[in-house]
């Protein structure tokens, strides 16, 4: 019989529950809730920050909904649309609470806008360079699911101190 507690888990044994995961979607939109919804499936309290009055359909039973992001310890920060005009001043704020991660979806192969925007706002690059980007893991991603996948298995990477990339390397 195995000790591994992973493998039990595989096998139906109840896995240890996680009570102080935070999965911060920011801005309403289908990789959103897709994010959110996987998140509560790894032990995240999942929470939509909408500055604005934009829905979203398919959120998770029991998702918070602020207009700003909270200042919690144990919280991961995803900021799920980068063309939004309030992401410097969502930004701003986000880095001026206690989160643990913030990370910015985007094309890799281009500066982001938050740069700029940060910088416009006199947010100094120290500061700016919090901001992780990209975030996820390259798996060519391109559907809500496949980008909230992605994206969840790099923060899960991070939490546990791991690299991410595939076994063995």
């Amino acid at each position: 019989m195995s000790t591994d507690p992973n493998c039990g888990v595989a096998h139906g044994d109840p896995a240890a529950p996680v009570t102080d995961r935070v999965l911060v979607a920011v801005f309403a939109s289908p990789v959103a809730a897709a994010l959110l919804r996987l998140g509560v499936e790894c032990g995240y309290a999942p929470v939509l920050v909408e500055p604005g009055d934009r829905e979203v359909e398919g959120l998770p039973v029991g998702t918070t909904r602020l207009a700003a992001v909270p200042d919690e310890p144990h919280a991961d920060v995803v900021v799920c649309d980068h063309h939004r005009p309030e992401l410097g001043e969502v930004l701003r704020d986000a880095l001026a609470t206690s989160t643990r991660w913030i990370g910015l979806m985007g094309n890799p192969r281009h500066e982001g806008p938050h740069v700029a925007a940060l910088a416009a706002l006199g947010v100094p690059a120290d500061e700016v360079a919090r901001v992780h980007r990209p975030i996820g893991l390259d798996i060519g991603s391109r559907a809500p699911g496949e980008i909230a996948v992605s994206t969840l298995a790099g923060l899960l990477a991070d939490r546990n101190g791991r690299g991410g990339g595939p076994f063995g390397s």
